[in-house]
């Protein structure tokens, strides 16, 4: 018996498992099973084989015994029960929450009424606000689905089916509108859509749409007005505990080279501005300026830092400014410098040659319908490609992937519904199913997310908005050193040329005196290890740090060093309650510990809440390019720079004070996966030896990627767009390959450290 055949036996006695079993991360998929593939509605009970209509939210009552629309089940643990039990409730309050979200939604939109004399109004089903169908529909009301069991049983009332068939034929017009204009689908599930329809409704009949000019002029300035009004908040924090400015340059469809600039405090990033550069060039002198009128725009003294990445002619720039305001701070990109980290561990031949494997093996099955379509089968209809923000990070994710589905893949390759596919007979298919069947492969792939997954975390911890990073960043750097290290089992022969290349990448840029002060000033760290306050490297940082934020006031200099950094060091005061050693938890804010202590430590204290409140990234200010894509398509290229510039102010600034909402509720995505670099519905994302991956965003924030050659994208998108090379298109090419975004070398970089373009 062949290999082929011997695998194909046990294959066949688990397919029917493995189709009727949930890929889902419910609870109650641990009590129950499907009985029909094709029926998602129909679950067996696995303690007494009942078999239910209604899901597994059917079968979670069964089994907790809750509820009275269903059996009980007499043979479920007490274990089953808590845990089905809690997430019933855990589902009932979400359920509760978007409720009260879209209610106080609704009552955020509030138009003037011009009534026509009568005063009998009726309310409809699903709204808040009153609205009239008509003569009969004045004797009936809403049917209340909260009502009790004797008032249910009363007559149904007539507007319901009446009012579900006019909803139907709203939906039949927006629909259209959506279709026939190319709308993203998922635009319709946000707010603002919600908020309009609403709007709509409550005027009734006869609305006119705004004309052009009004979308263009007056209508522009007011969102412009009220965005602005939006960011008052943030303005007060900038004031109370200081701000960065972030600035970085992209060339739009008609090839104008834009500069932007954007602010960032505890609150979040907002984009300040844009300004076309296109008749000089981005020298060092011209950054200087930009940046300098952006520090008087916002007010000197409460501007800590300037971050960039490290372009000679930003470095360039820093020099200037240092020279007129010594008290700032310029400080490279921390997830720019960590994916160069990334980048320099992946050129290294041992994990070099798992990425290109892994690569090989997915550009061949999503290069062929038939090779992607038998890996959808035997993965349950799971991708194996998930792609991140950056390249190194979908390389991650892919072999994190890959590594999870490797016992489906190992049986795959074996199948013989594998062996039955034409490509797979072909050079470059023997070769997908050797890396396949290669124990060293697979081992060498769990090394290489050993190698990575420290500095990801890192980045996950940089590029994100939920927190200042400042305070966090060294520290989870040293950490990381410390997990790459006991991935090799610290035999310094295996590990020393990866920490040599995350400690040149760290050198001038992740261990200023600005990040060496965060790390000693965030007691996460400084009260975990007291041995900080006597290496000799972090103080000398820190009284650099101190000499430069208390430029010209020698008296603050010393009462932060010499007297109010003892207190800190012995515990001495209020520093040694309880309270204060409660500081052990990552997810707390070491800026608001530090404000406990303003009248033991003003000098130290201020210094600590301000530096703290930073981000160490301009992420933030990167990822406003998708914004500007999706402004200025072809269809509206002839927009001018400053309707651009108000229309991306709009965008931008909405949608973070958006996720600022989410990250408050804790509903914010991987930053990896996330958000703010892949916001159009399909979009180019990385390329291959001769595909790309066309990402896809559904509704729940997830993403999907496809293989595709390049042939059908210039099918797809024309010759002219195909051969298109800005920037912006790219996802930025600092993450695609290039050291630096910038037409210049970069800084004081060794010929071999500069990469090749991916």
């Amino acid at each position: 018996m062949s290999i082929t055949d011997s695998a194909a036996a046990p294959e066949i006695e688990t397919e029917g498992v493995n189709v009727l079993k949930r890929n889902s991360d419910d609870v109650g998929w641990e009590y129950g099973v499907l009985v029909d593939a094709n029926n998602k509605d129909k679950v067996k009970c696995k303690f007494r084989g009942k078999v239910m209509q209604g899901g597994i939210y059917r079968l979670k009552q069964h089994v907790s015994n809750e509820g009275n629309n269903v059996k009980k089940c007499k043979d479920s643990t007490e274990e089953a029960k808590e845990k089905c039990k809690k997430s019933l409730n855990e589902s009932k309050r979400k359920r509760e929450e978007k409720i009260v979200q879209e209610l106080e939604l609704r009552e955020e939109v509030n138009i003037s009424r011009v009534g026509d004399g009568e005063k009998d109004e009726v309310t409809s089903v699903g709204s808040s606000e009153p609205h009239k169908l008509g003569p009969m529909d004045k004797w009936t009301c809403a049917i209340d689905p909260k009502a009790t069991k004797s008032e249910s049983l009363k007559q149904p009332k007539l507007n319901k089916e009446l009012w579900k068939e006019r909803t139907h034929e709203v939906y039949k017009y927006i629909a259209r509108w959506v279709y026939t204009h190319a709308i993203p689908f998922n635009a319709c599930d946000n707010d603002e859509f919600k908020q309009m329809c609403e709007a709509i409704g409550q005027f009734g009949a006869g609305i006119e749409p705004p004309s052009q000019f009004d979308l263009q002029e007056k209508l522009l300035e007011e969102e412009y007005a009220r965005t602005k009004s939006l960011l008052q908040e943030r303005e007060a924090e900038k004031v109370k505990n200081g701000c960065s400015i972030m600035t970085d340059a992209w060339s739009d469809r008609k090839r104008r080279s834009i500069m932007n600039v954007c602010t960032n405090c505890a609150d979040g990033t907002s984009f300040i501005s844009s300004k076309e550069m296109s008749d000089v060039s981005h020298t060092s002198e011209v950054i200087f300026e930009l940046v300098d009128q952006a520090i008087e725009d916002i007010g000197p003294d409460d501007v800590v830092q300037v971050v960039t990445d490290n372009a000679s002619n930003n470095m360039g720039a820093k020099k200037l400014l240092l020279a007129k305001r010594s008290h700032m701070f310029w400080t490279s990109c921390a997830a720019h410098t960590i994916n160069l980290m990334l980048q320099g561990i992946g050129n290294m031949l041992r994990f070099k040659k798992v990425i290109d494997r892994a690569k090989a093996f997915t550009i061949f099955i999503y290069g062929h319908t038939r090779t992607l379509e038998c890996m959808r089968y035997f993965t349950e209809g799971k991708e194996i490609i998930r792609p991140g923000v950056t390249r190194f990070a979908s390389a991650f994710l892919t072999l994190n992937n890959m590594l999870e589905k490797e016992d489906q893949l190992r049986k795959m390759v074996v199948h013989s519904r594998w062996d039955t596919l034409k490509d797979v007979k072909s050079k470059k298919g023997k070769d997908a199913t050797a890396i396949i069947l290669n124990p060293a492969f697979w081992k060498d792939v769990k090394l290489t997310l050993s190698v990575f997954e420290p500095l990801v975390k890192v980045l996950r911890l940089v590029d994100g908005d939920v927190k200042p990073s400042m305070g966090f960043l060294y520290g989870e750097l040293l950490k990381a050193k410390r997990e790459i290290k006991e991935a090799f089992g610290n035999v310094e022969s295996r590990f020393k040329d990866v920490i040599a290349v995350i400690e040149k990448k760290m050198k001038g840029r992740l261990d200023s005196p600005l990040h060496l002060t965060a790390y000693l000033l965030n007691p996460f760290y400084s009260y975990g290890d007291p041995s900080i306050f006597d290496d000799a490297t972090i103080i000398e940082g820190f009284i650099s740090c101190v000499e430069i934020f208390y430029h010209h006031d020698e008296d603050k200099q010393d009462q932060a060093v010499s007297t109010e950094l003892k207190k800190l060091q012995n515990r001495e005061g209020p520093f040694n309650k309880k309270l204060a050693r409660s500081c052990q938890n990552f997810d707390y804010n070491p800026a608001s510990w530090w404000r406990l202590y303003e009248t033991e430590t003003p000098a130290l204290q201020k210094m600590a809440t301000r530096i703290l409140s930073l981000t160490s990234s301009s992420s933030g200010c990167e990822r406003n390019w998708r914004g500007f894509e999706m402004v200025h398509t072809k269809k509206r290229n002839r927009l001018t720079t400053t309707c651009l510039n108000k229309l991306v102010f709009i965008q931008f600034n909405s949608k973070m004070i958006n996720k600022k909402e989410k990250i408050k509720a804790k509903r914010i995505s991987d930053v990896l996966l996330s958000s703010d670099t892949t916001e159009a519905q399909g979009f180019l994302h990385e390329d291959g030896d001769d595909c790309a991956l066309v990402v896809y965003r559904d509704e729940d924030e997830e993403m999907e990627g496809t293989w595709i050659s390049w042939s059908a994208i210039g099918e797809a998108v024309g010759a002219e767009e195909q051969l298109e090379l800005r920037r912006s298109a790219r996802v930025r090419q600092l993450y695609e390959g290039e050291e630096f975004d910038s037409e210049e070398q970069e800084f004081e970089e060794d010929e071999d450290d500069r990469m090749e373009p991916y």
